[in-house]
């Protein structure tokens, strides 16, 4: 207390290059925003609030079936103990883990006003309430087994995991979307069964192309379903290249009613 901070001591003024100053200093941050907040791990798919948000469950003992607990008590417990940010980003993250349009398989079992697919907001966290769902308990599977490794949390009080076991094909089976420096990623969600076929046909042929393994997974499965209007050709070169989309048709139907139809 009562260091003089601005200005900085004449001692403490140093001439650096322009360029060189926000090289360093960019790249810093680039690689913090890559490696630590927009993008996800390969390994389990998620980013970083996502897995603070599950162990963070986990510690809490909101397993499948047990009680659900607040939604304000999980976005304190992980911004105390792991995620030393804003708490609406917390939840914000969490509300999109339980939405069954969002994810294709959702890892937060939600009750209450989690939102809806036409925009609507969910309600504060001081009344909806959460616990995870059977598949976040697989990817949680096999932590205490010294699977994966642990690094000390923002304040080194405690230690979280460097990356789930990953007992799910979340990254493909969920999809990911995140906007890093110099970076992006846009990942489309998958049938689980589908990646599991693909992914035996792989370890018994390590060597197979994409092209084999669209016999197993025919393309993309959205939460919020419809029919990919795409040929299986374009499909095919989007998985060869990364680079491509799909455009999805929804299905309707006419049903009469004793006020007329709808």
């Amino acid at each position: 207390m009562g260091k003089r901070l601005i200005p900085p001591e004449p001692a403490e003024i140093h001439d650096v290059q322009l360029r060189e100053a926000l090289e360093e200093r960019y790249l810093a941050y680039a690689l913090s925003t890559i490696m630590h907040r927009a993008l996800p791990d390969a390994r389990d798919g998620l980013k970083p609030v996502h897995r603070r948000i599950l162990y963070g469950m986990r510690l809490l003992r909101l397993d499948p079936g047990t009680p659900f607990k607040k939604s304000a008590k999980i976005v304190g417990d992980v911004m105390g103990s792991f995620h030393p940010h804003g708490d609406q980003s917390i939840y914000d993250a969490l509300v999109r883990l339980a939405q069954d349009f969002s994810s294709r398989y959702p890892l937060v079992d939600g009750q209450g006003n989690f939102g809806n697919i036409d925009g609507d907001n969910p309600a504060a966290y001081r009344y909806t309430e959460a616990r995870m769902t059977d598949v976040a308990r697989l990817l949680l599977e096999g932590i205490d087994e010294d699977g994966v490794a642990f690094r000390p949390n923002y304040d080194g009080q405690s230690k979280e995991p460097i990356v789930l076991p990953g007992g799910f094909p979340n990254l493909l089976a969920n999809g990911a979307q995140g906007i890093a420096v110099g970076m992006a990623t846009s990942i489309p969600p998958h049938n689980v069964a589908e990646l599991c076929d693909a992914a035996l046909h792989l370890i018994e042929k390590p060597e197979a192309k994409s092209k084999a393994l669209l016999r197993w997974v025919k393309g993309p499965d959205f939460p919020t379903g419809g029919i990919i209007v795409d040929s299986k050709e374009s499909i095919a070169e989007a998985y060869a290249t990364g680079r491509g989309s799909f455009r999805t048709r929804a299905k309707w139907s006419q049903e009469e009613g004793a006020r007329g139809s709808w």
